[in-house]
């Protein structure tokens, strides 16, 4: 099971790849993936039937007893071979569904193999967390199935509609399985829930909050009207999403713990009556559609009710009906929605109105649809019929409930009856007065996949004994008396009510126009969907109305809401309910004393600076003090990451304020200058009593006590801070690290005016007439002759030249050059970078580590950005930041599952020992792969911040007029015509203003 989820996931990120090289033929081979799944289902058939569930286990999370556990019986065995089988064929279909230049198809191909994937997860795992898992990977992939023609507005609302209700529900589903899990004699295992209940205390509510789940994600009412809408997704994804699989979960999950739970009698009340409800509103809806992909779209809905009406009733007969309708709606439906695909690709519509002859045109397809039809209708010999059969006779010696459910069964089976004659009518029929359409296409490719499943349907029809032989172990889990499926049970009620449903189906059709007419008269109230729409207007507006309050672009008032808040709830509680130590020592040494004094007066002076540059650097010294507290209480580890982020972040803070007023705004009033002191005093005490409160509050002994000695033993290093970081806590650097390209992502979404992924810049790019161009202002003789001079130099041979230090340097002009900024550059670049790679390597033992190495990387990057400009530091590192950081989480997130081949768990580390002979003992623990990625997230961020807030600033400055360009409309945007002369500013021809190039 594991081989064939590892199977889909590399073939989903290949797909499209591969669909660009073979194009449309490819997806013949993607249909090997789910055709995969189904051959591995079917070759495990005796087993399952022989109770001998093909089972696998891998831990997870050993503390929690949470692991990956995959078991295949009889429910996930019938569950396996649709989801597999059918995708096969849609895949198939998909081969002359599109055409040759459609857009997207790679994209589609791999979202739709990673559907297929996540289904297969869902119905084969055992571990209910793990099944929220693959369900909000169906959510996610389905979401970006429906809205495959995102140029489109409907596709892009019917996504985000579907993903909303469906989330909505996932979420409750999560929080229902949680409480499953935590109750007492609680389990997370779906096996253990349907063997041994827990009864009592919150479970009625957790069985909610379940069926919420399978209720929104199967379209029962109030939560159908997504499925309709979902329409808007090419017919493929409706047959295999909307038929077979995705709306199949709710099914499932139903059908899963039925057997334990259908005793609850919240659980047998709500799904009679949204399955009855759904039942009958789904038909009732399908009357008056025009269109037949929304016909069968409502008719899916009607048949999700009717399947979850019998699997959740929770009797042996029913849940045997209920499990025959499944597989015979998957097998008709989807071979339905292929023949209305078939159709609109042949002829350009899919309106019955517009239809005629189609069955002498298309009598393959034509006799497919007719198979399909009487299967969902319930004639024989189909696998409908043995379904629509069982369930009547299950309900027929029923108690109340039972009784209730054959009504709704048989009115909501006139309804299929009736819709089911208008669709093969309105699809195929010769109509009087309508013009025949014109344009036709054929392909032996298209129909078949849906006569293969119709085929299916007939053979599946004409085996009833097999059938319900395969069937039967599942429906054993319920009590009750055991149910049958047979093609003639001879006279009797269920016969009786058959030959109703088709009576007075054939009179609705025949009546369809004045039952058109009526429902048109009706009072259309919109419904769930409109319900639906002004919920969502209503939360909109209330966000706008709060944020309006709350969000006043003040940052002073946001911090004090922050910090008021903080003081009022944690030191009121701690006030409250805490006590201070007995004993507190301010100091272990007057050194200390006198840095915290230096901390102290710093920020006193950065609370009262009023030029920025002045406060950034004040601020530095705050965090070069920290930095040496650390040190002095021995924490080198600590001290080493504290003075280089600080460096990164004055070099940061620097590059935002060229392009900010020197001076803060006016300084607040008095009034308002003493209450923002107050409340960082008062805030400054709260942490500082939070501290010493919680030194004092321990009674037991930290759980850092034994990280030296594991650290050794199990991290294989002696470094407490780098092994804590890459193994012990590895879970918490990987939402670290997650945070900071998350940052990187923030802040080049604000910054660049342009594609991310433009060309880098680069100085051995450029020509010599591009490096010698003058900017086209007025300007005093002497910066002409510098110029002059500069293009004359560009024009001599490479080897007269002199020497050049940095190799962007012809890209500046003379007076932005700093000859010995440059050698040094020059000379302590390549140090610096060697140093952080030792850093990188020794991390595991000595101080150092990934993020260490990182930074003085970034710090290398940054010196060289500043010697030569943005054209340096494309020489320096000509790669966008977005692989490093992309490439650094996959590494980061890739080592933790090293160990999984050597026999180990996540995230465990693997010693590699070997004898080198003359060269010494070779000691590798696998987290250094962790320790890389780090480093190549660290680096990448620092290099996006270069090529944003440095090199794009730069750029924008130069397009502006507010700074001299490096090289002069070297930019593709930018031509000389694009600045006026009054661009630059009066008295200045191409140099910065000191207040402006001082950053450099």
């Amino acid at each position: 099971m594991l081989q064939l989820l590892i199977l889909h996931l590399v073939v989903a990120v290949v797909a499209p790849a591969c669909m660009k090289l073979w194009g449309r033929r490819f997806f013949l081979a993607l249909a090997l993936v789910p055709a995969s799944a189904a051959v591995w289902a079917g070759m495990q058939t005796q087993e399952v039937l022989a109770g001998n569930h093909p089972a696998v286990s891998v831990a997870w999370v050993p503390t929690l007893d949470l692991s990956l556990t995959f078991r295949l019986d009889t429910l996930s065995w019938l569950m396996v071979l649709l989801v597999g089988g059918i995708g096969a064929l849609v895949l198939v279909y998909c081969a002359a569904y599109f055409s040759a230049t459609a857009k997207g198809l790679g994209r589609f191909a791999g979202v739709f193999v990673a559907f297929a994937g996540s289904m297969l997860g869902l119905v084969t795992t055992d571990n209910t967390l793990l099944l929220y898992v693959f369900w909000e990977l169906t959510t996610i992939t389905s979401f970006l199935l429906i809205g495959h023609y995102h140029d489109r507005q409907s596709s892009r609302r019917a996504a985000v509609q579907a993903l909303v209700v469906t989330t909505f529900g996932g979420l409750g589903m999560l929080a229902g399985f949680i409480a499953l899990g935590e109750v007492e004699g609680g389990s997370y295992s779906l096996r253990e829930l349907v063997a041994n209940p827990p009864t009592g205390g919150i479970v009625p509510v957790a069985v909610a909050l379940v069926l919420l789940g399978a209720v929104t994600k199967s379209a029962l009412i109030p939560f159908h009207f997504w499925l309709p809408s979902a329409m808007a997704a090419p017919t493929p994804v409706s047959a295999y999403l909307h038929a077979a699989a995705m709306v199949k979960a709710g099914v499932y999950l139903v059908a899963r713990l039925a057997p334990g739970f259908a005793d609850v009698p919240l659980w047998r009340w709500t799904l009679l009556l949204l399955g009855a409800g759904t039942l009958l509103l789904g038909g009732y809806r399908s009357l008056r559609q025009h269109d037949l992909k929304l016909l069968l779209a409502f008719g899916t809905v009607s048949q999700l009710g009717f399947i979850i009406l019998l699997v959740g009733f929770g009797t042996n007969a029913a849940a045997l009906a209920g499990l025959a309708l499944l597989g015979a709606h998957a097998l008709f439906k989807a071979c339905l929605f292929l023949v209305v695909g078939t159709i609109d690709w042949s002829v350009g519509t899919r309106d019955l109105r517009e239809l005629t002859g189609m069955a002498r045109r298309m009598p393959l397809t034509a006799l497919s649809a007719a198979i399909a039809t009487a299967s969902m209708v319930g004639l024989p010999v189909t696998a409908g019929y043995l379904a629509k059969e069982a369930a009547l006779e299950s309900m027929l010696h029923g108690d109340g409930f039972g009784k209730a459910a054959l009504v709704a069964i048989v009115l909501g089976s006139m309804l299929t009856f009736a819709y089911g004659v208008r669709f093969m009518w309105g699809a195929f029929a010769s109509k009087p007065g309508v013009e025949p359409p014109t344009a036709q296409r054929a392909s032996r490719v298209i129909t078949t996949p849906a006569a293969v499943l119709a085929a299916a349907t007939v053979a599946v029809g004409f085996l009833p004994g097999s059938l319900e032989h395969v069937l039967a172990p599942y429906a054993d889990t319920y009590p009750g008396e055991p149910g049958h499926l047979t093609l003639w049970a001879g006279p009797g009620p269920a016969l009786y009510l058959t030959l109703l449903v088709v009576a007075v189906g054939t009179l609705m059709f025949l009546a369809r126009r004045p039952i058109e007419r009526a429902q048109d008269s009706l009072w259309d109230f919109g419904g769930a969907a409109a319900a639906y729409r002004k919920i969502v207007l209503g939360t909109e507006r209330l966000a706008a109305d709060v944020t309006a309050v709350t969000q006043r672009g003040s940052l002073p008032a946001y911090l004090s809401t922050i910090l008021v808040t903080t003081v009022g709830l944690v030191g009121g509680g701690a006030i409250g309910f805490a006590t201070l130590p007995a004993d507190v020592r301010l100091w272990d040494s007057g050194v200390q004393a006198a840095v915290v004094v230096v901390i102290c007066v710093a920020a006193f002076l950065t609370a009262r600076a009023r030029r920025r540059l002045k406060a950034v650097l004040l601020v530095g010294v705050t965090g070069y003090g920290v930095a040496l507290i650390y040190e002095l209480q021995g924490a080198p580890d600590l001290a080493l990451t504290q003075v280089l982020v600080e460096t990164i972040t004055l070099v940061v803070f620097i590059l935002v304020l060229r392009r900010l007023p020197a001076y803060f705004s006016n300084r607040p009033l008095v009034a308002s200058r003493w209450l923002r002191a107050a409340i960082g005093a008062v805030s400054g005490i709260t942490v500082a009593g939070l501290a010493m409160v919680a030194a004092g509050s321990r009674v037991h002994a930290p759980v850092s006590v034994d990280f030296a000695e594991e650290a050794y033993e199990y991290g294989y290093g002696r470094n407490v801070v780098n092994v804590t970081l890459v193994d012990i806590r590895a879970w918490d650097t990987m939402g670290e690290i997650s945070v900071l390209l998350a940052a990187a992502t923030g802040v080049a979404s604000l910054i660049f005016l342009r594609a991310r992924a433009s060309k880098i810049d680069r100085a051995t790019k450029l020509s010599a007439d591009q490096q010698a161009k003058v900017w086209r202002t007025p300007a005093p003789e002497r910066n002409a002759q510098l110029y002059q001079r500069l293009a004359a130099q560009a024009q001599e041979p490479e080897g007269d030249r002199g020497r050049q230090w940095l190799s962007a340097i012809p890209t500046l002009a003379p007076q932005r050059r700093s000859v010995i900024f440059e050698v040094g550059t020059r000379l302590i670049f390549h140090t610096m970078v060697l140093f952080s790679i030792y850093l990188l390597l020794a991390g595991h033992n000595q101080p150092g580590g990934g993020f260490a190495g990182g930074l003085i990387a970034g710090i290398a990057l940054t010196v060289r950005y500043l010697a030569g400009g943005r054209y340096e530091l494309g020489e320096a590192l000509p790669v966008q930041a977005g692989w490093l950081l992309g490439s650094g989480l996959f590494l980061s997130a890739g080592a933790g599952a090293i160990p999984l081949f050597f026999g180990g768990d996540v995230l465990q580390s693997v010693l590699v020992q070997a004898d080198l002979g003359i060269m010494g003992e070779l000691k590798l623990v696998s987290t250094i792969f962790f320790d890389v990625g780090v480093y190549l997230v660290v680096v990448g961020l620092v290099l996006d911040i270069l090529r944003t807030l440095g090199a794009e600033i730069d750029r924008q400055g130069e397009r502006e007029g507010d700074a001299a360009p490096d090289v002069p409309f070297d930019s593709p945007e930018v031509t000389s015509d694009d600045v006026a002369p009054e661009a630059a500013p009066a008295g200045r021809t191409g140099a910065t203003r000191p207040t402006d190039g001082g950053a450099r």
